[in-house]
């Protein structure tokens, strides 16, 4: 019982992860329409687990749902880019606060390997996003607030549609390392209200390379 209650849900989160991943590489482009039955042709399965799993990705404000014209990917407005950027800056500045005041060494420790594997990705653009976002979800699990944390993750992937990714202007990645600098400072130092600064002037920067 437990196999064939399980194997749906496996199916249909599977199939999500399979749309964001070409939601994320442009594969389905912002604006676009899905199509349902071509893609459940392609994957081999009914309608049902990809309707699911447009649900998810919906709910994750991936994708758009349109009445009688079925599901499309999700197009950032600048106004959409400003206020998740906002909320970015907001949620992971309280935690970078928290993490100066509350990390213990070998979580610092933690942090300062990932940044140091930033700084020697700065040629790798791939590599340093992955990082680059590995960095941020550790803090905000050190930082330990599920509720903040699963709020980021979600944003982080709406971010994602941006088609003008800030990371990818000239001379941003220069820049944001030397954001990370100042971050990775200010947490060694146990500088609470300084890392929540220099935390949201980072969030501030990547928004004026994004517009």
């Amino acid at each position: 019982m437990a196999e064939t209650s399980l194997s749906p849900r496996a199916l249909y989160t599977e199939v999500a992860e399979l749309l964001r991943q070409r939601i994320f590489s442009r594969e389905l482009s912002p604006g676009s329409w899905i199509d349902e039955l071509r893609l459940a042709e392609e994957y081999g399965i009914s309608r049902t687990p990809l309707r699911e799993a447009l649900k998810v990705l919906a709910a994750e404000g991936l994708v758009t749902m349109k009445v009688r014209r079925g599901a499309y990917v999700t197009e950032m407005s600048d106004s959409d880019l400003t206020d998740v950027y906002h909320l970015l800056a907001v949620l992971e500045s309280d935690a970078a606060e928290i993490v100066a005041v509350k990390a213990s060494a070998a979580q610092l420790k933690e942090l300062q390997d990932l940044h140091s594997a930033l700084e020697s990705a700065a040629q790798d653009r791939a590599h340093f996003f992955e990082l680059n976002e590995a960095f941020h979800m550790r803090l905000l699990e050190i930082a330990d607030n599920r509720w903040q944390g699963q709020i980021v993750a979600d944003l982080r992937k709406v971010m994602k549609l941006n088609r003008h990714n800030s990371l990818l202007k000239t001379g941003r990645i220069e820049d944001s390392l030397t954001e990370h600098r100042a971050i990775m400072t200010a947490l060694l130092a146990r500088d609470a209200a300084g890392a929540a600064q220099q935390m949201r002037a980072h969030f501030r920067s990547g928004l004026e390379a994004a517009a």
